[in-house]
């Protein structure tokens, strides 16, 4: 069975936790540290918890067909596989990276895409560990990930309920229950109509485990509705500009997107309450007036 609390770096994670908020940096610093030290600046600003990246090995993870495939890019035109390794940070830069995060301090973690870089991101002792939905069907990188004792969080885009009953399976047997799903749907930018929110409460049930959502849409209401149906952690792809060169800037959040999605989130909580039946501060007031 899942934790229904998991602690990361001592930030526990529950139903009855405050919410965890990651940014997405993923590639969106463009292989510019520059950037990327303004996103963490950002995420950490806005008081949101965690900062991601995304860590690939190249000659691993491009399809053989791609490798040779020319691409237009910022740095002139040249091959698929060589603008992959322009946009990879590496060992000196998640070095800088980790000095950087800690003088904040601000967590920072990314997706491990293929075996070599999920050692790569172990030996950092990164604080959780996150299986996007397109590793999902790959069970020795599930496995490895969970014998490594680091939480994991593993995304559900664009697979079969039979492919994550299987991964959550592994998990289950491997982890000691230290995971917790991520909802979201693998299209950039989603149509509201594709988000399907209401597996949000299905996968809590399902699998009795703690639910987040990553948000791949361009508006901030499905986010803070994925919060009212029991998503406990929230990731957002995050950017300086959406206008700036690369697939994932435009349907990513600004800083003020960051600011204004936390703001609408707490205001839903207020507006929720705690559903105990009791006169308000204000009603005392009227009360003594009409009654």
């Amino acid at each position: 069975m899942a934790n229904q609390t998991i602690l990361i770096k001592d930030t526990p994670i529950g139903d009855h936790s405050p919410l965890f908020y990651i940014a997405e940096i993923g590639i969106n610093h463009n292989g510019d540290m520059q950037i990327a030290k303004k996103l963490i600046d950002a995420a950490f600003a806005t008081n949101w918890q965690c900062v991601k990246f995304q860590k690939r090995t190249p000659e691993i993870c491009v399809p053989d067909h791609q490798k040779n495939v020319m691409r237009e890019t910022p740095w002139g035109k040249m091959t698929y596989l060589e603008y992959r390794h322009k946009v990879e940070f590496e060992q000196d830069d998640y070095k800088y990276i980790n000095q950087y995060c800690n003088q904040k301090p601000i967590l920072w973690t990314a997706s491990a895409w293929d075996l070599q870089s999920l050692d790569f991101l172990i030996n950092f002792n990164v604080p959780f560990i996150k299986i996007p939905s397109a590793k999902l069907t790959e069970d020795e990188l599930l496995k490895k990930a969970s014998q490594s004792k680091i939480p994991i969080f593993l995304s559900t885009g664009m697979s079969t309920i039979e492919e994550v009953d299987h991964a959550v399976n592994l998990l289950e047997t491997h982890s000691s229950g230290n995971y917790l799903l991520m909802h979201t749907n693998s299209t950039y930018p989603t149509p509201l109509k594709e988000l399907n929110l209401n597996l949000i409460p299905f996968l809590k049930q399902r699998y009795n485990c703690i639910v987040g959502y990553s948000g791949h849409e361009f508006a901030l209401l499905p986010s803070v509705v994925s919060t009212i149906l029991g998503a406990r952690v929230i990731e957002r792809h995050v950017t300086l500009d959406h206008d700036m060169w690369g697939s994932d800037h435009f349907a990513s959040l600004e800083v003020e997107g960051m600011i204004k999605l936390m703001r609408r989130i707490d205001e839903v909580k207020d507006i929720l309450g705690d559903g105990v039946k009791k006169v308000s501060e204000g009603e005392a007031i009227i009360r003594k007036k009409l009654r």
